[in-house]
């Protein structure tokens, strides 16, 4: 019987001539079950120091009896020290294991859609840390969360060209993350001419969706069947829609046959595609500018109410320091909410906060609601489009929380 404990003298070989990253005993538990980040504390900085790897480098990773685990890109500056991007001692990191990686992210997603217009790769979940692309037919969107991504771009966008054969790709990385990885913020092509905005057709409205001006990498397909599940309830109904972006709630509450649509957001910008995708389409809505906690307060000062109450806040609690404080902001944002629901009306709270446990997000409209003098009832409860699967190895990777609640007056 061979000696499982004897170092792989075949992965030893395949790995040569990267640098090394060494764990400590049983540090490599997480990632035999699957998950692929590896923390600072978690390495023998004594026997492989951190320091000596670039930002963005690819090294192989052994355990502490120099069991070969994979390759991983390494920043030594964060807290996620490395990322796995492969365990197969042959298949080291590099433009073909990008095209079969998305080769095979592009499979899963033509199960489920019928046209090209999806997140295409969605970072651990599709074995690819810290990217992400979406895809509007011939014009990708993409996301370099990471320093190895980062160094390894050119790479990316040969296996895109190769996979999906984009006429256009756009550089969208000006999330604030970036900067916890050394990283600068910009926008910019990479491929063809980028227009201003493209067309998605989303449960029968056709929606204007900004790119380089846009929020994120443009639109949010994660929401696609929450805002098909709210849409049946809102026939008849006065709806708000807050936080709307560019109104894929409250533009397919219309379509629905809502009786008004009001849509809340801080961006003008948000709003002036809410506008023109309701004329595109010949919907009626009304739009409002401003803070969300804000309008809120004030229509309920006006004593407003709606039968249809959707509020899609961006993510209170980004990191796990942020909970108590993010938290309190969901229990507020739920009891301004509450307020304006009508007699047997719904309720639709969303969370993209993946340190929100869905328990927590119904704790929370529960507690919002001893304060209002209601009564509710979840009756759905949504999560992520299969666009965004979840690596059930990651927890992080689901995130999304839609509830629908019946609201009725105690």
């Amino acid at each position: 019987m061979p000696d499982e404990n004897a170092p792989d003298t075949d992965s030893l070989a395949a790995a040569s001539g990267l640098p090394r990253l060494v764990l400590k005993p049983r540090e490599e538990r997480r990632l035999q079950a699957g998950h692929l980040w590896i923390f600072s504390n978690e390495v023998d900085v004594q026997a492989t120091p951190l320091t000596a790897c670039t930002p963005g480098e690819v090294a192989s990773v052994f355990s502490s009896k120099d069991r070969f685990l994979g390759y991983a890109s390494v920043n030594p500056h964060t807290l996620i020290a490395a990322r796995l991007l492969s365990r197969v001692p042959s298949e080291r990191p590099g433009r073909g294991l990008f095209v079969r990686r998305l080769e095979a992210a592009k499979a899963l997603r033509e199960r489920f859609y019928h046209r090209p217009f999806y997140r295409l790769a969605f970072g651990e979940s599709d074995l690819l840390p810290g990217l992400v692309v979406d895809r509007y037919g011939d014009t990708c969107v993409v996301q370099l969360g990471t320093a190895g991504m980062e160094a390894m771009k050119d790479g990316i966008l040969t296996a895109l060209g190769k996979v999906v054969g984009p006429r256009a790709v756009l550089w969208k990385n000006d999330s604030p993350l970036r900067e916890l990885e050394g990283l600068p913020l910009y926008v910019e092509a990479a491929l063809g001419d980028i227009p201003d905005s493209v067309e998605v057709e989303e449960g029968g409205v056709r929606f204007a969706v900004p790119l380089a001006a846009g929020q994120k990498t443009g639109w949010f397909f994660d929401q696609a069947l929450n805002r098909s599940a709210i849409a049946r309830h809102c026939a008849g109904a006065r709806v708000l829609d807050v936080f709307s972006y560019a109104g894929g709630f409250g533009l397919q509450a219309a379509r629905a046959g809502a009786s008004e649509v009001t849509c809340v957001d801080a961006s003008a910008g948000a709003l002036a595609a809410v506008e023109a995708s309701a004329a595109a389409n010949g919907l009626a809505v009304s739009t409002v500018r401003g803070d969300a906690f804000e309008v809120l307060e004030a229509f309920a000062r006006e004593r407003r109410r709606f039968d249809v109450v959707i509020v899609d806040p961006p993510a209170f609690i980004k990191r796990r320091k942020d909970h108590g404080k993010g938290l309190a902001a969901y229990k507020r944002l739920n009891q301004l909410a509450l307020q304006l629901v009508d007699r047997d009306g719904i309720l639709m709270s969303c969370s993209c906060s993946s340190h929100l446990a869905e328990g927590e997000l119904i704790e929370a409209v529960q507690r919002a609601v001893r304060h209002v003098d209601r009564f509710v009832q979840l009756v759905w409860a949504g999560g992520q489009a299969p666009d965004h699967p979840v690596h059930p190895a990651i927890p992080e990777t689901r995130y999304l929380k839609a509830l629908m609640f019946r609201v009725l007056h105690a």
